[in-house]
């Protein structure tokens, strides 16, 4: 592809993110080079490439994702479909179950133990499979109403992907060894919430069996490196600032949002706070020991600029 189409890629994403130009020179030194490097490893290996991307709240896995997925099917011909852990979250009725049979906190999305692995693995069979005449219909979460989205609303993969992006907080993480420091409570959450460690035991043993079978599977594993918890939940609770602007600038064609049955769910800073404690433990986990595993780790600092830190190349 001549320079100018891909420079006009570039532009259409920069512009449809809303990012500043700076993040130019990152898509050139960083991201071109992966999506690349990714192209090279699915011909090597003669299958589809299952390629996870782990990063805390805020740290830009699925701005990452993007223009991965976007520099790969335009400008490299091979054909990529993303989707997110997030995308697979349980319903909010089935959580509600969930939380009523194990504990309160499980209705809360997010921790092992609130995805549904059996659809992701069958959406990662399916566009791994898929003729070439065919539809694949990627699960799609509405977090501002904290439930799935109706099927009708799925994006949908044409054909067969060469490769697959999977991103999402807590994608690839280990569990931890069972004794005095899973016990002993982190934050204020674990502390009031629970002191008995019934949830945080139900989620370690989750990351320690299902989900470690469902990670398995992944070829390449990149980690987007946040420099602290503190930025997490200040990323966090912009992210929140922005899903609520978004939510309000929205149009009603034809009335649609006051006939909605579900309200909008935006947190407050408060809710943020204490919603990023159910993360706390296993983001704590993967900044401690994920780095020295991982394929890839690219460093986000306060500023949200990526470096990579591994002066040896690309995975």
């Amino acid at each position: 592809m001549p320079q100018r189409e891909l420079a006009a890629i570039i532009d259409r994403l920069l512009a449809q993110e809303q990012l500043p130009e700076r993040y130019r020179d990152t898509v050139t030194a960083i991201i071109q080079p992966l999506a690349a490097r990714l192209q090279g490893l699915q011909r090597e290996a003669g299958r589809t490439l299952v390629v996870g991307i782990n990063g805390a709240q805020g740290t830009g896995k699925s701005t990452l994702t993007l223009f991965l997925q976007t520099l790969l099917n335009d400008h490299l011909d091979c054909p990529c479909a993303r989707f997110s852990m997030d995308d697979i979250y349980l319903t909010r009725a089935e959580r509600q179950q969930l939380a009523e049979a194990v504990h309160p906190l499980l209705l809360t999305r997010g921790v092992p133990g609130t995805h549904d692995l059996t659809l992701g693995q069958r959406v990662i069979d399916q566009l791994a499979h898929a003729p070439a005449d065919t539809q694949v219909a990627i699960p799609a979460f509405d977090k501002a109403r904290d439930d799935r989205a109706p099927e009708s609303q799925w994006p949908k993969f044409q054909g067969r992907a060469e490769i697959i992006l999977l991103e999402g907080w807590c994608l690839g993480a280990r569990p931890e060894p069972e004794g005095p420091h899973l016990s002993s409570p982190l934050n204020e959450l674990e502390r009031l919430e629970d002191p008995g460690g019934v949830w945080r035991t139900y989620v370690n043993h989750r990351l320690e069996t299902d989900y470690a079978r469902f990670f398995r599977q992944l070829d390449r594993l990149i980690m987007l490196r946040a420099p602290s918890m503190e930025c997490v939940l200040r990323w966090r609770t912009l992210q929140e600032h922005k899903l609520a602007h978004r939510s309000a600038d929205a149009p009603d064609e034809g009335g649609l949002l006051a006939e909605r049955s579900q309200p909008l769910r935006i947190m407050s800073d408060a809710e943020v706070a204490r919603f990023i404690m159910h993360y706390e433990r296993i983001t704590r986990g993967c900044l401690a020991e994920m780095p020295q595993r991982a394929d890839l780790v690219i460093a986000v600092n306060e500023h949200h600029e990526l470096n990579l830190t591994d002066g040896e190349g690309l995975l």
